[in-house]
């Protein structure tokens, strides 16, 4: 008699609860980074609008960011490959203000 498994060796259930699974909208990211991880701020700014609010923060280590970067990667030439390419369309820069200006 096996002592069988229903999930196979190295695989991960992964829940996914309703208000995560809406997502949230972002039009903006900060990335900073330290030697020990990156942090990248998700935000979503509106047009003419003075204040944005930071909507989500993720934290990964060096090594996770570099396989983030390849798995977008690939992603992005899979959907190029059956969409068509992704035009990049010229933007005014976004004012970044995270703070009061200084005065003389």
């Amino acid at each position: 008699m096996s002592n069988q498994n229903p999930q196979q060796e190295g695989q991960i259930n992964i829940e996914l609860d309703e208000a995560t699974a809406e997502g949230i909208y972002s039009n903006l990211a900060i990335i900073n980074h330290s030697n020990t991880e990156f942090v990248i701020d998700y935000i979503n700014i509106m047009p003419g609008v003075p204040k944005a609010k930071v909507k989500s923060r993720i934290i990964l280590t060096p090594q996770h960011a570099k396989r983030l970067v390849k798995a977008l990667a690939e992603n992005i030439n899979r959907f190029e490959s059956a969409h068509g390419e992704i035009k990049e369309v010229e933007q005014t820069p976004i004012p970044l203000n995270f703070g009061p200006t200084g005065q003389a």
